[in-house]
C-alpha cells in the first residue's frame, strides 16, 4: 500500500468521512431489515421495500449523471450529506413522538435516501479518479475498498447491540449524526474542480452531454461485455444476499440478532481480506480470465450454498449451528470472489473513462447492470415464500453458470486488448 497515499490530507478525510456515513447507513440498513421482518415475517414485503429503489434510479440517474459532471463535485457531496442528515433526524424525531414508523413510511425513507445517493454517487464517482494519479488509481481503489469494508464489518455488530439495547430511534439518530460528521470533514477536502458545465443549461445540452457518455459506453467492448453480464449476474446473485440469505438465517434457522450480525460480519471481512491480496492476484491473471474465474466459482459456491437449507442437512443436526457455520464459510468465499472481481473491473472502467465524463457514464453503466435487481429481489423474493429457500438458491445457481458460460468467449477476447486497457498501471503495483 502507498504510505504516501494514505497521508495525503484530502484523501484521508474523504475516506474518514464515507467511512463514518457508512457505518451510520449500514447500520440503519441492518437495523431497518430486523424491523420490517419482525412486523411482517415476509421475505416478499422485506424484498418489496428493496426493490422499490429502483424507481427513482430508472426516473433520476440520467439527470443526475449529465449534473454530476456539470457542478461543483465538493459543494454537492456536502449539501447531500446535510441533506441526508436532515432526513434521517426528521425520521428519527417522528419515531420518537410515535414510537414507530409504519411500513408505508418506510418505503418513503427508502425512497429518498435512495435519490440522495444516486446523486451523491454521481458527483462522487470522480472525485478519486481526479484526486490521484493513474498509477496510483489500482491502490486508491484498494484501499478505499478496503476502509468501505472494515466499516461493512464492524456496522452489523455494532448495529445489533445498539438496535438490541435502544431500538431503531437510536440507530436513526446515530446515522443523522454520521451524515452530519462526514458532511463536515468533505468541507476540508480541496476537490479538482474538472466538472463542465455548458453556458447555458438546456434539454439539448442535457441531451447532448447524456449520449456523450452512452456512446463512451457503447464504444468500449469492456464495458459493454461487463453490462450484458452485470445484468444478468445482479439478477440473480443480489436477491440471494439482499434476501435469501437474510430469509434462511432468521426464519429458517432461527439465528438470533447476534448471530446474524456475526454473519454480516463473515461477510465483511471476505471483503477486507480481498483488497490485501488483490493487487498481487491482479498481476497474475489478466482481466478476463480474472472475472471469468470469479464468477464462475461464485457459481458453484452458490449451488453448494443451496444444500445447505435443505431439510436433510437440517435433519442432520440437532441444532441449526453447523449450517450456519456452513453458510457463512460459503459466504465469505463469495464476498472474496466478488470483490476482487469489483476492484479489478472498477479500476478499468476509471481507466477508460474521461474524469469530466465519469458522472454521466458511471450513472448509466450503474443503472444498466442494477436494473435488473429489484425484479430479481421481488421474484426471487416470492419464491422464498412459496418453495424451499434451496430451489431457490440453486436456480440462482444454475442461471449465474448458464451466463457466465455464454459469456466465456467474450471476457476471453477481453485479455486481448488488456495491455492497451490497464497502460502503466500493473507495472507500478
Amino acid at each position: 500500500m502507498n504510505i504516501k497515499l494514505i497521508k495525503r490530507k484530502d484523501f484521508s478525510l474523504l475516506i474518514l468521512g464515507k467511512l463514518v456515513s457508512l457505518l451510520g447507513s449500514n447500520m440503519q440498513q441492518f437495523a431497518l431489515s430486523l424491523y420490517v421482518l419482525e412486523l411482517t415475517g415476509s421475505a416478499t414485503i422485506f424484498a418489496s421495500i428493496l426493490s422499490i429503489s429502483i424507481l427513482p434510479r430508472l426516473l433520476l440517474s440520467p439527470i443526475a449523471g449529465v449534473f454530476g459532471d456539470w457542478f461543483d463535485r465538493k459543494k454537492t457531496i456536502v449539501l447531500l450529506d446535510l441533506l441526508n442528515f436532515i432526513i434521517i433526524g426528521i425520521y428519527a424525531a417522528v419515531f420518537s413522538l410515535k414510537g414507530s414508523i409504519t411500513i408505508p413510511m418506510i418505503y418513503v425513507l427508502v425512497i429518498l435516501l435512495e435519490i440522495t445517493e444516486i446523486f451523491f454517487g454521481s458527483a462522487m464517482s470522480a472525485v478519486i479518479p481526479s484526486m490521484v494519479d493513474k498509477e496510483e488509481l489500482l491502490e486508491a481503489n484498494s484501499f478505499n475498498s478496503l476502509v468501505m469494508n472494515i466499516g461493512q464489518l464492524l456496522s452489523p455488530v455494532i448495529g445489533a447491540v445498539v438496535y438490541g439495547t435502544f431500538g431503531l430511534k437510536v440507530v436513526m439518530i446515530i446515522n443523522s449524526i454520521s451524515f452530519l460528521i462526514s458532511a463536515i470533514s468533505e468541507m476540508f477536502i480541496n476537490i479538482p474542480k474538472k466538472h463542465k458545465k455548458p453556458e447555458k443549461i438546456s434539454m439539448k445540452a442535457f441531451k447532448t452531454d447524456l449520449m456523450e457518455g452512452i456512446n463512451i459506453i457503447k464504444g468500449n467492448k469492456f464495458i459493454s461485455t461487463m453490462i450484458s453480464l452485470g445484468t444478468i449476474i445482479n439478477f440473480v446473485v443480489a436477491p440471494v444476499f439482499s434476501v435469501g440469505l437474510i430469509f434462511i438465517i432468521k426464519e429458517v434457522l432461527k439465528a438470533t440478532d447476534f448471530q446474524f450480525g456475526i454473519f454480516q460480519m463473515v461477510l465483511s471481512a471476505s471483503m477486507i481480506a480481498a483488497p490485501i491480496f488483490a493487487s498481487g492476484y491482479i498481476k497474475k491473471v489478466k482481466v478476463g480470465r480474472l472475472c471469468y474465474l470469479s464468477f464462475i466459482s461464485i457459481a458453484l459456491s452458490i449451488l453448494i450454498m443451496a444444500v445447505i437449507p435443505s431439510k436433510a442437512i437440517l435433519g442432520s443436526f440437532k441444532s441449526n449451528l453447523i449450517p450456519y457455520i456452513l453458510l457463512s464459510i460459503i459466504s465469505f468465499m463469495v464476498g472474496v470472489f466478488a470483490t476482487i472481481a469489483n476492484i479489478t473491473m472498477g479500476t478499468i472502467f476509471n481507466q477508460v473513462t474521461p474524469i469530466q465524463l465519469m458522472g454521466r457514464t458511471s450513472t448509466v453503466f450503474n443503472l444498466a447492470v442494477t436494473v435488473f435487481i429489484p425484479i430479481g429481489q421481488m421474484l426471487f423474493g416470492y419464491l422464498y415464500d412459496i418453495i424451499s429457500p434451496s430451489y431457490v438458491i440453486a436456480i440462482s445457481g444454475l442461471i449465474l453458470i448458464v451466463a457466465v458460460r455464454r459469456y466465456k468467449v467474450a471476457l476471453m477476447k477481453l485479455d486481448e486488448q488488456e495491455d492497451g486497457i490497464r497502460g502503466d498501471v500493473i507495472n507500478e503495483i
